[in-house]
């Protein structure tokens, strides 16, 4: 049983991604009963969005062709959040993905659990050139093996120290210069390619990180990452499936949806539900209504952050935490999803690399972004199994090319995408009959896809982003502002499980600080 003044505790959760749910679902089980998520838009998730491809084509087709498309139209893409990262016993998502029975039996077995791929998924490639050519693993391979023995030494640094260079892009972009002559010398007639193939693979960390360019990433803290064992999957009825099994767990008049915070005003005096309460936080919204709490665990993106840091807090947030926000890293990783009538790759075919072959020279930023966007979409996966989702390929663009992309129409950046695809494969006639993007970076409430540990950054910087205030030896009421999300986790930042993660973290810091010391109050999550 809960202290009274535990149970009593006016708690507001801002953002009802799943590390706000994670949050408020951990507090209430503990008997916190006043706990309440405040969400900007009309949806639960957060970054966690998935969508159904070729739903909402025309009714002006016939309409017995329009019943098979609407057929085709029920596959499932992932908006945003794609995979269970490492889904072994040791990921807090894959375990709740299989207690509520949403994965299949090969994903949940104990051989997928058992594999530690490192980070890096193992996917069978298709590569194609500029040039309209399809290249083979024996030319293709060595230079793949290459660049990701390069960024494996890359993270090394994190523990060892002595970084030779500040960023990741710059260690393996010379690195790569330096060694490559010596590694292909018996094979120069695919030097160059290879090289191209490096920018490409340059291209897909960009992705990966979330980032603009690798030059961008901080090689001493780019190892704070940690990968867990388990090769990566997906759910077969959607991420988004996840959250409404979380959300069925609480209240349903939890959340309070389309209201989007103004403001947090701490070390405030606002009167509380009980007219003889003084709670310290005010939360105005920008329709006017105010909420007063005592605690307030702030969920939001750090790209949010980022934009709204001086006017989001009041007072603002003190000086060391304000410079970890703009010192950390948030960028925009944008998918274009394309459906085909019938494939254009390989059967066994996962990945599809774009290599172009005149960017043997090692700089992955794109000069002119307005003309040059599409040369940053430089791979796509295969959606697979094809039962499930048709013919489908997702194709990954970052950086300030994929924000301007979100600027287009979707006409412009079917054309784009179309005219690529048919010059890399040859195929003049390579026609994708639905396309359905991400656009990020224009999320009022996210501003960006995910967090990365800039140049310059470190670890303590994540711990800034996560400590709660006031801070420690001040005067006032204790744990009045607590923060969570993926970018508050010093090991699992820009994923799911780290965003789920520091939900609970927070929750048990509240918990914790109303535990009686006998210990009557422990948990049993």
């Amino acid at each position: 049983m809960a202290l009274h003044s535990a149970r009593d505790s006016q708690i507001f959760v801002i953002g009802c991604g799943i590390s706000g749910i994670g949050a408020a679902q951990k507090l209430l089980k503990h008997g916190f009963r006043n706990v309440h998520i405040i969400e900007a838009t009309a949806r639960s998730g957060g970054r966690i969005r998935t969508g159904r491809l070729g739903i909402c084509m025309s009714y002006l087709f016939l309409s017995h062709l329009f019943i098979f498309l609407f057929v085709q139209g029920h596959n499932i893409v992932e908006i945003g959040a794609n995979w269970i990262h490492g889904p072994s016993k040791e990921n807090p998502v894959f375990r709740l993905a299989c207690d509520y029975q949403l994965l299949d039996k090969e994903s949940m077995s104990e051989e997928n659990q058992a594999i530690d791929i490192g980070g890096h998924p193992l996917f069978v490639p298709n590569w194609f050139t500029s040039s309209g050519r399809k290249l083979g693993p024996e030319t293709m391979r060595p230079a793949v093996e290459f660049f990701m023995n390069l960024l494996e030494r890359s993270q090394q640094f994190h523990d060892s120290g002595g970084e030779p260079l500040p960023s990741v892009g710059e260690f393996v972009k010379a690195e790569a210069e330096r060694l490559a002559p010596e590694e292909w010398k018996g094979d120069q007639a695919n030097t160059a390619i290879r090289m191209a193939m490096i920018n490409a693979l340059l291209k897909k960390e960009c992705c990966v990180s979330g980032t603009h360019t690798m030059d961008d990433v901080g090689l001493g803290a780019f190892g704070m990452y940690k990968t867990l064992p388990g090769l990566d999957c997906t759910f077969p009825g959607g991420y988004e499936g996840l959250i409404d099994h979380m959300m069925k767990e609480l209240p349903n008049d939890i959340v309070l949806y389309n209201k989007p915070v103004k403001c947090i005003h701490w070390n405030y005096t606002k009167n509380g539900p009980n007219s003889k309460e003084i709670l310290p936080i005010m939360i105005e919204c920008v329709n006017g209504e105010t909420f007063a709490a005592d605690h307030v665990i702030v969920t939001v993106p750090l790209g949010y952050l980022k934009k709204h840091q001086n006017t989001f807090l009041s007072p603002s947030l003190p000086l060391h935490k304000m410079h970890s926000i703009q010192r950390m890293g948030f960028g925009t990783n944008n998918k274009i999803f394309l459906e085909f009538e019938q494939p254009f790759w390989d059967e066994d075919c996962e990945l599809i690399y774009l290599v172009w072959e005149d960017e043997t020279h090692l700089a992955e930023v794109v000069s002119d972004v307005k003309m040059s966007w599409i040369r940053k979409l430089n791979r796509f996966t295969v959606l697979k199994p094809t039962d499930r989702y048709g013919h489908v390929i997702c194709g990954w663009i970052a950086g300030r090319e994929s924000e301007y992309m979100e600027t287009l129409s979707e006409f412009e950046v079917l054309h784009s995408v179309t005219q690529i695809l048919r010059l890399f494969t040859g195929n003049p006639t390579i026609t994708p009959r639905k396309l359905l993007r991400s656009q990020w970076f224009h999320e009022p409430y996210s501003c960006g896809s995910y967090s990365y540990v800039a140049k310059g950054c470190s670890g303590y910087d994540i711990d800034n982003l996560a400590e709660p205030l006031p801070l420690k030896g001040s005067n006032s009421k204790p744990l009045q502002l607590l923060f969570a999300g993926e970018a508050t986790h010093r090991s699992f930042f820009s994923t799911v499980h780290g965003a789920l993660l520091s939900g609970w973290r927070e929750a048990e810091r509240l918990i914790s600080h109303y535990t009686p010391a006998s210990g009557s109050f422990s948990s049993k999550l």
